[in-house]
């Protein structure tokens, strides 16, 4: 277990592209810390730099009370975990969760000890004797995940392990991964994760915190419900949520309270909304999660009028795309309250959950709606 901390760390390739530009993270000791972003935002190249892989251009990467930027991989304390699996073909399942082992000349015993040991939490005792070609993914994903474990690292290290897995298995290695980690916790060997995934719900369901990245930058470091309700810019409200935030042009009129317009349409704030802001009238960008739009009879006093454009039946929810005012809303409804007789080109009243709304600069991006003391 250890502390990991990236000091102003940087990442320049020899045609001069910066892919990470000095950014600043801390780790605690067992924790379980998720990168995440767009595809091409260097997490990857991030998680690479820690693992000693790619060299660090500027800054420092600390694990535990060791500046680690010019130790070799292997003596770094960590084991990671790779999309590809990386097991080693000609080898059965007991080699290769006892191949790190064996490098370091453990005793057999101790390597054949270790192998049960790790082979029982994983659930994979009945694999020990077969070939990687003769697993199917998730258990060759295990295994992967086994032979790091067994190594009993500082520090574990996840790149997109399970990208290359159908939808429900992803879900239950999702589960016996965060599971693997609490217990690991509860029996006193408490394992720092770093895991990086372009995929949202991954991040939401395992992370105890959440690091956001684009382009090189840390936009936002929280834990899942943070990101969700207090998003720090208008590019974290709309990567983290499913179906993503609504963020359109708008006006903010002070002058009575709190007054969003969205075209010719105008809806009121209130004293609420108005003691969160930091903006003053002009210009912004609104915010609202289709969670937080609720489907209103005609008349109902601060909702907006559009025309549905698309409908998609979800099972447990209905998503309504919105037209209003030339932007495109989408708005999730219970199915038990969907009027089945609705269509496209019908129209529809939403109204925004005024609490919840967000307001955004709209040169910055950055969230003007969380009050005085995150302004």
């Amino acid at each position: 277990m250890a502390r990991l901390q990236l000091k102003n760390v940087e990442k320049t390739y020899g045609n001069g592209f910066k892919a990470v530009h000095g950014i600043n993270l801390d780790i605690e000791d067992g924790e379980f810390m998720v990168f995440v972003g767009p595809s091409g935002c260097a997490k990857s190249t991030t998680l690479r730099m820690i693992a000693g892989l790619e060299t660090i251009s500027g800054g420092e990467v600390h694990i535990g009370d060791t500046i680690v930027n010019d130790l070799a991989p292997g003596k770094r304390g960590l084991a990671m975990v790779f999309q590809n699996y990386a097991l080693y073909p000609h080898m059965k399942v007991k080699n290769n969760l006892g191949f790190g082992l064996r490098l370091k000349r453990k005793p057999k015993d101790q390597i054949a000890k270790a192998t049960k040991d790790v082979s029982g939490i994983l659930e994979i005792e009945e694999l020990l004797e077969r070939l990687p070609k003769e697993l199917s993914g998730g258990q060759a994903q295990r295994v992967a995940v086994g032979r790091a474990l067994i190594k009993s690292p500082e520090v574990f290290l996840f790149d997109e392990p399970l990208s290359n897995l159908d939808a429900k298995l992803r879900a239950s290695m999702r589960v016996r991964i965060t599971d693997l980690h609490k217990e690991l916790r509860e029996a006193g060997r408490p394992a720092t994760v770093v895991y990086v995934t372009h995929d949202q719900v991954e991040a939401m369901t395992m992370g105890d915190r959440i690091c956001v990245m684009k382009s090189g930058h840390i936009m936002q470091v929280a834990d899942p419900v943070t990101l969700f309700e207090r998003p720090a810019n208008d590019f974290v409200a709309g990567f983290i949520g499913m179906p993503e935030m609504n963020i359109v042009d708008g006006v903010l009129d002070r002058e009575s309270g709190a007054n969003l317009i969205i075209g010719s349409q105008t809806i009121s704030g209130g004293a609420a909304l108005a003691a969160r802001l930091t903006q003053p009238s002009g210009p912004v960008k609104i915010g609202i999660r289709p969670q937080h739009l609720t489907y209103v009879p005609k008349g109902t006093e601060n909702a907006f009028e559009g025309k549905v454009t698309v409908i998609e039946f979800m099972g447990h929810e209905v998503n309504l795309h919105i037209n209003i005012e030339g932007h495109s809303f989408i708005c999730v409804i219970p199915s038990e309250i969907y009027d089945r007789s609705l269509k496209r080109g019908d129209t529809v009243y939403v109204a925004p959950l005024i609490e919840r709304l967000h307001v955004f600069d709209p040169e910055t991006g950055v969230n003007v709606s969380l009050g005085q003391e995150s302004a």
